[in-house]
């Protein structure tokens, strides 16, 4: 590199090092002030690297500069826990359950309408509001799945047990985001294996269990239009209707649908959970 004659020139530095310190560009090649300006040495920006060199680390004063905030396209969830009980409103106020984050479970025999008012009485909530199928989380598994219909053994025990936790999970981490769950199933109050206690443990003492009890020639009308596995025989039917009366004197909500379409069960659904918010049943 040439330099002018009678200019000084630059102090020699170390390879892997940059200028030596004190010297300063500006101090041998002055910039005439502008007009009116102050004279005084005026601040070069330092020059930008040469090509295929790092750039200098930044000095004291974009060292204290925050960072801009790492994006990896995560989205942080609040873990999911058990359900709390819901807090009961003030006296003077009315519960209002379609606009309250809740979990419910909807039980009652097979043709007593529980999977046709989950799904509707989710659709029409004002709050975000999910259904969860016992039925449909079982028969996620394909290859070597066990029908209960078959008999029920070792193996349908263990993959409905499997199905309930799986529910239990998805319940609490759609309510630890704030979003509602309507979960149904086929629970018998004379049996323990699927009954409440698993339900309550998997997803917490929160759960608002309600009643669909239809009587028997409503179901064994609701069967016959069903398909494939989820169709019984009358006899499974009427044996399922009346184990299913156990739940009454239970202390549980039970809403007979007989004279009922899905949008009035639904409405009447709302009226049960707004009493059951107000007073929790013990189960």
């Amino acid at each position: 590199m040439q330099h002018a004659v009678g200019s000084p020139l630059p102090p020699p530095h170390q390879p892997g090092h940059g200028p030596a310190t004190g010297w300063s560009p500006a101090a041998h090649h002055p910039v005439p002030p502008s007009a009116g300006a102050h004279q005084g040495s005026v601040p070069v920006p330092p020059p930008p690297p040469a090509p295929g060199y790092p750039a200098p680390p930044p000095g004291p004063a974009s060292a204290s500069a925050p960072s801009a905030p790492e994006t990896t396209g995560h989205v942080p969830l609040p873990p999911g826990g058990p359900v709390a009980m819901p807090m009961a409103p003030p006296a003077a106020t009315v519960p209002d359950p379609a606009g309250t984050t809740l979990a419910v479970l909807l039980i009652g025999p097979a043709g007593a309408g529980k999977t046709s008012v989950a799904k509707y009485w989710a659709d029409h909530r004002r709050v975000p509001t999910a259904h969860i199928s016992l039925d449909d989380v079982r028969e996620w598994v394909r290859s070597g799945f066990a029908d209960p219909q078959s008999g029920w053994n070792d193996n349908s025990e263990a993959q409905y047990r499997l199905a309930r936790r799986t529910c239990g999970f998805a319940a609490r981490n759609f309510l630890a985001n704030g979003i509602s769950c309507i979960l149904d199933d086929a629970v018998f109050p004379d049996r323990p294996v699927v009954g409440l206690g698993g339900w309550k443990r998997h997803v917490g003492p929160g759960l608002l269990p309600v009643v669909l009890l239809p009587g028997l020639d409503i179901v064994l009308e609701r069967n016959a239009e069903r398909s494939g596995n989820r169709r019984l025989s009358d006899e499974e039917v009427a044996r399922i209707h009346g184990r299913m009366a156990g739940w009454y004197g239970s202390g549980l909500p039970i809403i007979d649908n007989s004279q009922l379409d899905v949008p009035e069960t639904a409405r009447v659904l709302d009226d049960v959970l707004a009493r059951s918010i107000a007073s929790p049943p013990s189960w």
